[in-house]
């Protein structure tokens, strides 16, 4: 089931995947260095993360019960990459994720059984992308192809992306489009359902949701100590965008399932500036103004400071600020109108305020890690996120790099 806490995932793993610290250098190339064209394994990454939140605005139960819920996620992906005849280097990266969650909220889609279904399910997400680049330039251009599939949803995704650089190396493009093909299973709550609906062998309605995005990146390196990068990432969503399992409840004491508009227009613009202080400590912010056409409007700030303890090993302390100006659609438990046409009680749409802070330490040494010469880094990371709406979680993850 999509859940509140795919949110703060995807939050935490940008934080985690920002740039290295070293200062960005032209890339130097030997043409005469003779280039395997044998198909090799460059490096496998290993991810493992377990979240927990908590809180007391469920959208399953109108915005009101409890929002308790734990995912244990882990991924794999694989890098290969062999060069062709001209010199050029084809990438090849493939992804596995395998998602477990227990929710306390879902439960109470059916709360007339003992043990709802609904209360635990597992999401399996793979996906495969292939990149061709010139080393030399710089330039490349690439495909992605994934799947995702859990008990209630199925996505299927192509995206395309390019990079192309200045003859200097100093300026960089990115770009990227992507789209995803989805079947929602139409569940509503048991107070709404016609006929004895369940999981044990009942059929189930099924809905699209369309989701097409781009991306627009360009980078600067203004001088050896300070770059920046500017990111525009517009959206469009076609379909069944309200969770119809999520309940809203009246001012004249009536229950309807969650209705949102089928279409939605989003626009977030990001502002990425990295300052070089020395060879030990470097300054990451971003900043981010995200608009749909739902009436959200919200500001992101970020900070993060990795401080090398040694050439080895570093930690990165991070603070991440949001506020939201909520949806038009948006009320709280029993304060929707009867007359209104769209209506959602789920917080994540509200007018908020959150924090989310943590660290990280990173632990690369040159013979390996723990002396195993394939175990190339070890990075461990702590996220705490709170939320003015009372929801609150922590996150805890270990990435393994093999090379």
């Amino acid at each position: 089931m999509r859940k509140i806490y795919l949110h703060v995932l995807f939050m935490y793993f940008g934080i985690l995947s920002t740039y290295a610290q070293t200062r960005p250098e032209p890339a130097k190339v030997d043409s005469s260095k003779y280039q395997s064209r044998k198909l090799k394994i460059d490096e496998i990454n290993l991810v493992s993360a377990y979240y927990h939140q908590d809180g007391n605005n469920s959208a399953v139960t109108g915005g009101i019960g409890t929002e308790k819920l734990s995912d244990f996620a882990n991924t794999i992906d694989l890098q290969m990459s062999k060069f062709n005849k001209r010199g050029k280097k084809n990438t090849f990266i493939f992804e596995l994720g395998v998602d477990h969650y227990t929710s306390a909220s879902s439960d109470k889609i059916d709360p007339s059984t003992i043990s709802s279904a609904s209360s635990a399910d597992t999401r399996i997400y793979p996906s495969l992308n292939w990149t061709h680049s010139n080393e030399e330039t710089g330039n490349s251009f690439g495909f992605t192809g994934s799947y995702s599939t859990e008990f209630d949803y199925q996505s299927m995704g192509a995206a395309f992306n390019l990079t192309r650089l200045s003859k200097d190396k100093n300026t960089q493009f990115d770009f990227k489009l992507q789209a995803f093909l989805d079947q929602w299973t139409v569940i509503l709550p048991i107070e709404l359902r016609t006929g004895n609906t369940g999981r044990g062998g009942e059929q189930y309605d099924t809905a699209p949701r369309n989701s097409f995005s781009a991306s627009f990146s360009l980078s600067q390196v203004i001088n050896q100590k300070f770059q920046a990068s500017l990111i525009l990432e517009p959206s469009y969503q076609k379909g069944l965008l309200a969770t119809k399992y999520q309940r809203d409840y009246f001012t004249d004491g009536s229950m309807r399932s969650e209705t949102l508009p089928d279409k939605r227009y989003k626009l977030p613009i990001g502002l990425r500036m990295n300052y070089f202080l020395d060879d030990r400590f470097v300054i990451r912010t971003f900043y981010r103004y995200y608009m749909d056409n739902w009436g959200i409007r919200a500001h992101t700030a970020e900070l993060e400071i990795p401080v090398k303890i040694n050439p080895f090993f570093s930690i990165s302390p991070f603070y991440r600020y949001n506020n939201q100006v909520g949806t038009k659609y948006f009320a709280p438990y029993g304060q929707h109108q009867a007359s209104e046409q769209y209506f959602t009680s789920d917080y994540d749409l509200s007018t908020l305020s959150s924090d989310f802070y943590g660290a990280g330490i990173r632990f690369a040494p040159p013979k390996g890690v723990f002396g195993w010469q394939r175990l190339n880094m070890l990075e461990l990371r702590y996220g705490h996120y709170s939320r003015s709406t009372s929801l609150v979680s922590n996150i805890v993850s270990l990435n393994l790099k093999f090379k």
